[in-house]
């Protein structure tokens, strides 16, 4: 139209932005905690993780430009990562491959028994004509809710080598039956392996959290279980009893399939918990014997509160990220977790 010029790209945007500006507003307040609670102090760590940051630059201030001079860190570059890669730090029984081994380790066989153990209690409980199947659901529901702490430190006393629940019951089995096992087992503390071959890495100590782990692990992987199995129709197993399917050929080609996509993420979540399991080496074995228990994100707590090394933990904590990263894209890309099932 002749008189009216015509409207620039700028003068769009404003519209645009002055139309959403109602939603901008609503989600301000939740926008601007993140930022401060959130992307704050993981940017600040990326840049701890470039730097030799020690107790004595505690004092430095971002925001105070009078503490720079004086006590800010100096800049490392890579030199953090490269001392974490190359065992180059000056801490005992530290080996960063052999943490990383047995972290992989401890997870995939603390995921293994939690499935296998999961769903086969799942299935037992969905079973027909179980009685006091509500009250097995609460019991077991019990060890995924006590706080995880409370359950390591029950567990660590169950291996005390001297008042320890485990070798007072193994006394009285020899007492009741006549045999002589052992009584005064230093469960936590013996370094000898109880396995050779490939598994000689693993002390006692292993598969004593490993029991106290699963016992820990399993119920959420059951709860899980649970949901999926009371979704699939009866009728399914009906039709393939009609066509003669055994028990064993119903669970491959109906159970399996159809709890698969509720496990899929739940097994993924499982691995990043247990990849990530602080509280239980930390409280029940300490990482020992000689730190063969110790897995990465227990030596980096270490790092900070018993070495103060906060730049090099920084970094280590960038390192466990970048793992898992890749593990899970990894699991992704194996299991299709993030693809639409049906498609």
């Amino acid at each position: 139209m002749k008189g009216v010029a015509p409207s620039s790209r700028w003068d769009s945007f404003r519209r645009k932005l002055r139309a959403s500006l109602g939603p901008w507003l609503y989600v301000a307040p939740a926008g601007i905690v993140m930022l401060i609670i959130t992307f704050f102090p993981q940017a600040f760590q990326v840049w701890m993780a470039f730097t030799d940051f020690r107790i004595k630059h505690l004092r430095f201030n971002l925001f105070n430009p009078n503490t720079w001079e004086q006590f800010a860190p100096p800049f490392v570059g890579f030199a953090n990562f490269y001392k974490i890669l190359t065992n180059q730090l000056a801490i005992e029984n530290y080996d960063f491959w052999r943490l990383l081994l047995f972290n992989i380790v401890w997870t995939v066989t603390n995921v293994f028994f939690h499935v296998v153990l999961g769903v086969g209690i799942a299935l037992a409980l969905n079973s027909r004509g179980l009685k006091g199947r509500r009250i097995y659901r609460a019991l077991f529901v019990l060890p995924w809710a006590l706080p995880g702490y409370i359950t390591a430190l029950t567990w660590r006393n169950m291996y005390d080598p001297r008042f320890g629940a485990i070798n007072q019951l193994i006394e009285v089995i020899n007492r009741t039956f006549g045999t002589s096992f052992p009584t005064d087992t230093r469960w936590l503390e013996v370094a000898q392996p109880p396995i050779g071959g490939p598994l000689s890495f693993l002390p006692l100590s292993f598969y004593c959290v490993l029991l106290a782990n699963i016992w820990l692990g399993w119920p959420f992987m059951t709860v899980v279980a649970t949901g999926a199995l009371q979704a699939i129709p009866e009728e399914l197993y009906e039709a393939a009893s009609i066509d003669g399917a055994s028990g064993w050929q119903k669970f491959w080609k109906i159970t399996v399939p159809l709890i698969r996509p509720a496990m899929v993420p739940a097994i993924m979540l499982g691995t990043i918990w247990t990849f990530n399991q602080f509280n239980v080496i930390y409280f029940i074995s300490g990482g020992g014997p000689f730190g063969r228990t110790e897995i990465l994100v227990t030596q980096a707590f270490k790092l900070v509160y018993e070495q103060r090394l906060y730049g090099v933990a920084a970094a280590f904590s960038l390192v466990v990220f970048f793992i898992l990263l890749i593990i899970t894209l990894i699991n992704n890309r194996i299991t299709r977790a993030t693809e639409a099932y049906y498609a």
